[in-house]
């Protein structure tokens, strides 16, 4: 399945409606993002059943700002709506397809239940 281009307008829904949706932040003139495309485009090709997303920094500031995201590349990975992992970097092709295997095997039951506990803890 090719990468689904992100903006402000169809973010939220496609995290919330995906499933398990991994997001890169990037832009043309990012060296490192360039590195990493073909990486995170194998990813997406082996993963039909996962969305795999992209946001272009450049043309979505605004959504960029919304994220915090202050160095590119990032790579997000949300489960259920709910974000598990973030991190700026390229990652080499075998640490993503890693934390694609982690992502999958996330307990989101278990999460769920951890974020209501740190949420009650903080009240």
């Amino acid at each position: 399945m090719p990468t689904v281009a992100l903006t402000l307008e169809n973010f939220e829904q496609t995290i919330l409606e995906g499933g398990t949706v991994f997001v890169d932040f990037w832009a043309g003139w990012c060296g490192p993002c360039m590195m990493f495309a073909p990486h995170y485009e194998a990813a997406a090709a082996a993963n039909p059943d996962l969305v795999f997303a992209k946001v272009d920094t450049e043309d979505q500031q605004q959504l960029a700002a919304a994220m915090n995201i202050t160095s590119i590349p990032t790579i997000m990975a949300f489960k259920d709506g709910i974000g598990v992992f973030a991190q700026a970097g390229a990652l080499p092709r075998a640490v993503l397809d890693d934390l694609v295997s982690q992502v999958r095997a996330l307990d989101m039951e278990q999460v769920r239940a951890q974020l209501a506990a740190d949420e009650s803890q903080a009240s």
